[in-house]
């Protein structure tokens, strides 16, 4: 039997809609707010980051070469506490026309009230993931910084 808290449904909502303008709205560090002191974020590609402080690092870490990004949401749902979303990793065309360089991703939040999280799950699959930011490279987009937080062997000019 499940024994955790169930919280209001729009509680949850209200909070999962919060952490997502944060998240549009490139403010990495309130992102990372929203996530209890002692939050687990499960990201398949880079680990498993536990603690509040280590969240804000690797998410501004992670986001910097790519503030570019938007990260429009195609459906969610929320099962008690739980919301389940499958927000598009979307970089804009570089030549401003309307070739698509996007790549699919399924977040998981646990709410634990006072607008909070207490886990986050990315499942995605970074050689998708790869590829579009090569493609999108390749056809003239531009890192705001270097790329060695994303993990990308790019040649050396």
């Amino acid at each position: 039997m499940n024994t955790e808290k169930i919280f209001d449904r729009q509680e949850v909502e209200t909070a999962w809609l919060a952490i997502n303008a944060a998240g549009d709205a490139g403010d990495w560090d309130l992102w990372a707010d929203l996530h209890s002191p002692d939050c687990e974020w499960h990201e398949h590609n880079y680990g498993i980051i536990r603690g509040r402080d280590a969240i804000k690092a690797k998410i501004n870490e992670l986001m910097a070469p790519v503030p570019m990004m938007q990260f429009p949401v195609e459906w969610h749902v929320i099962e008690g506490s739980r919301v389940v979303f499958f927000p598009w990793q979307v970089f804009p065309d570089p030549t401003g026309g309307d070739e698509v360089y996007r790549f699919g991703c399924v977040t998981i939040y646990d709410y634990c009230g006072d607008g909070l999280f207490s886990r986050q799950e990315d499942i995605y699959n970074p050689n998708e993931g790869n590829e579009v930011v090569m493609r999108w490279l390749a056809a003239g987009g531009q890192l705001a910084m270097d790329p060695s937080a994303l993990g990308l062997d790019l040649p050396r000019a």
